[in-house]
């Protein structure tokens, strides 16, 4: 006979393996809405439990959350609106593919409030801190852009592969508060890689670009900076920035563009350009409409033409500490191939307030240095290192003419 001790031990021992089961159980399923002790928590939304990917988007909740895709191939005839602030879409790396088989132009993504109008209207319908991540993103010639964002503040698009759209990679509109893409991969679209229209503080970092037509383009914008960057292979320019102040360019390899590795035009001001990696581009760097430009500490290699054009529309210009040359590498037998020992050289236009020193000019061929008639305000050239390189008598004779060609305040008596 089983003592009432010995029963009641049993019983409590079973007991205790029962909810330790259910403590399992819910650990390995995840704890239900009903159970949740978080105090404003609110659940993360899996589209694979959602009959379409649009369908999990709209469930988001007004206050914003997070949608989850899965892996698996998403064929998408219509964009995938994001309609609301504080919202993150998240796939698991390049398993997630949102194929885009719209041929009207329609983008694959489309981030914008839907009441929003004119995209330059006065921010009534801006939406804020949107994030699109770890996904990747195809079109076709016939579709639009990869993503669209309109006047969205704060968004940060992160490990994203937009590739073969008809329009741009990404286009972000009137993104005025502090955009951010890094770490993505943007490749063979038709139009531009990252196009921004209108943005402020601006952050592009850590991207891969990779024969687009143009790979970036900053229009109207203030305070971009591009760091880290790779470029390579584009069919038209590779960083073209008009109308935009006090941006900087930096530490990015920008190489075998058919057109200008870097174009400033329209209006631009306040820009450095240093450290970059310039090299085997249709051109090098073009300051056309630009004031108050730094270029310094690039390497400037193997350019089909004007490897540095000042135009007579820019000024104030400092070029300094710059490497300009052909593919020299210590022994003429070494170059690399015939082509690449042309190297086109400095053009220089009528412009104002040009310093151009401490740079070194190596195996520029047939114009190593092409001077404009004159310089109304002065351009200095001084302490530069020119070999394998053979200057004309004219241009000997411009350089003499224009070096120290300072402009001075007339001084007013006492």
């Amino acid at each position: 006979m089983t003592s009432p001790f010995k029963l009641h031990r049993f019983q409590t021992l079973t007991l205790s393996i029962a909810i330790l089961a259910g403590f399992a159980i819910i650990s390995r399923r995840g704890v239900t809405q009903d159970q949740r002790s978080l105090p404003g928590a609110r659940a993360q939304i899996n589209a694979i439990d959602y009959p379409s990917i649009q369908a999990a988007l709209d469930a988001v909740p007004a206050e914003g959350g997070m949608v989850v895709l899965p892996s698996g191939t998403f064929e998408i005839t219509e964009p995938l609106r994001i309609t609301g602030s504080d919202v993150t879409l998240v796939g698991a790396g390049t398993s997630t593919l949102l194929k885009n088989t719209n041929e009207q132009g329609a983008p694959t993504i489309l981030v914008a409030d839907p009441e929003l109008g004119d995209p330059k209207s006065d921010g009534k319908h801006n939406l804020w801190r949107i994030r699109i991540a770890e996904l990747r993103l195809i079109g076709n010639e016939k579709s639009g852009s990869g993503i669209v964002a309109r006047r969205i503040n704060e968004i940060f698009v992160q490990g994203v592969t937009v590739s073969y759209h008809g329009g741009d990679g990404i286009q972000l509109d009137h993104c005025y508060e502090d955009p951010r893409v890094s770490d993505s991969l943007i490749t063979y679209n038709k139009n531009t890689g990252l196009a921004l229209l209108g943005c402020h503080d601006i952050i592009v970092s850590a991207n891969q670009f990779e024969e687009n037509n143009d790979a970036l383009r900053c229009f109207n914008g203030f305070n971009l900076t591009m760091t880290g960057n790779n470029l390579d292979d584009h069919l038209g320019r590779g960083v073209v920035i008009e109308n935009t102040y006090g941006s900087v360019v930096s530490g990015n390899m920008i190489e075998e563009c058919q057109g200008d590795a870097i174009v400033l035009d329209r209006d631009c001001y306040g820009i450095a350009l240093s450290a970059n990696v310039i090299a085997h581009n249709g051109g090098g760097i073009r300051l056309l409409d630009a004031h108050g430009i730094a270029v310094s500490a690039n390497a400037i290699t193997i350019m089909k033409s004007d490897a540095l054009h000042i135009s007579a529309s820019a000024s104030r210009i400092a070029v300094t500490g710059n490497a300009f040359s052909n593919s020299y590498i210590g022994e003429s037998e070494l170059r690399r191939r015939t082509d690449d020992l042309l190297a086109a050289g400095i053009r220089f236009d009528n412009g104002h307030g040009v310093s151009f020193s401490g740079n070194s000019l190596s195996g520029l061929s047939p114009q190593p240095i092409i001077v404009g008639g004159s310089f109304q305000g002065g351009l200095l050239f001084d302490g530069n290192t020119i070999s394998d390189t053979v200057l004309s008598s004219e241009v000997l004779k411009q350089l003499d003419a224009t070096e120290n060609n300072l402009q001075l305040p007339a001084v007013q008596p006492q």
